[in-house]
């Protein structure tokens, strides 16, 4: 689940640009004519290098990470 994030800043809590470093494995299936489909990739590690606010350009301490989302329990009935 992708991090929610908070701009303590400006209140934005809804467009940051993320710089993410990832390591990730794949399946890298060519077709005849050289193309490329890229089948089966997971993430084996993520580290996220930066937060930018896309309103104010706070970085750093001003961007709070938040707890993910709770989700919506499904209805009973």
């Amino acid at each position: 689940m992708a991090a929610r994030y908070r701009c303590s800043a400006c209140g934005n809590v809804t467009r940051f640009d993320v710089v993410a470093v990832r390591r990730t494995q794949a399946f890298h299936h060519y077709s005849l004519a050289g193309d490329l489909t890229v089948e089966d990739e997971s993430v084996l590690e993520e580290r996220v290098a930066e937060v930018k606010c896309r309103w104010c350009g706070a970085t750093g301490d001003a961007i709070e990470s938040l707890p993910p989302a709770p989700t919506e329990a499904p209805a009973s009935g």
